[in-house]
């Protein structure tokens, strides 16, 4: 993807995941709004660009972090709101282990208290330990943690599978967290 399309990606993430107002546009219960809207909403907010370039960067997006609708009528973000939306997703059963990227510095908070999901609606989990070092590259020292998701379904917890093939759960105590050594991962 080249500069100004991953330039637009971020600005589409920003707006369909924490912002809509920035632009001028509502985000319907289930995070959609129409791609017409969007389109108009950008040129006039200074990021006009065409519906193929808008298709192009749904397309090519390396973490799929958009959808659109079955009509190709509207467009909204896969996962990673910090706004409230209900996406409506399944539950799905998830493998016996996924992972989650962070970085060191969060380490002594998540000890104390798992993953939460902050200002998110859920932590986010890969089922490969590549996605995660490069998510917790992003942050600073990647560390990643090997989550015992089979263990945690049985025990109750309820987990989500997004469109674009992120893990999603409310919380992970730590006890069904275990820290692996990066060079071994490699």
């Amino acid at each position: 993807m080249d500069n100004r399309n991953f330039q637009l990606s971020k600005f589409l993430s920003f707006v369909l995941r924490h912002r809509p107002e920035e632009i001028g546009i509502k985000l319907d219960s289930n995070g959609w709004v129409d791609v017409s809207d969007l389109l108009r909403a950008c040129a006039a907010h200074g990021k006009p660009f065409t519906r193929e370039d808008l298709e192009y960067i749904v397309a090519n997006n390396n973490k799929k972090r958009f959808a659109l609708s079955e009509d190709g009528q509207k467009i909204r973000a896969s996962q990673g709101h910090s706004l409230e939306i209900e996406l409506g997703y399944d539950s799905a059963t998830p493998p016996e282990f996924l992972y989650h990227g962070t970085a060191t510095r969060f380490m002594d908070s998540i000890r104390r208290e798992g993953l939460v999901k902050g200002s998110r609606h859920h932590v986010h989990l890969s089922a490969d330990i590549k996605t995660a070092i490069s998510v917790g590259s992003r942050h600073g020292e990647p560390v990643v943690l090997k989550i015992r998701a089979g263990e945690m379904a049985k025990a109750g917890f309820t987990f989500y599978l997004s469109a674009n093939g992120v893990w999603l759960v409310e919380h992970i105590p730590f006890k069904f967290i275990e820290e692996l050594k990066l060079k071994s991962c490699i």
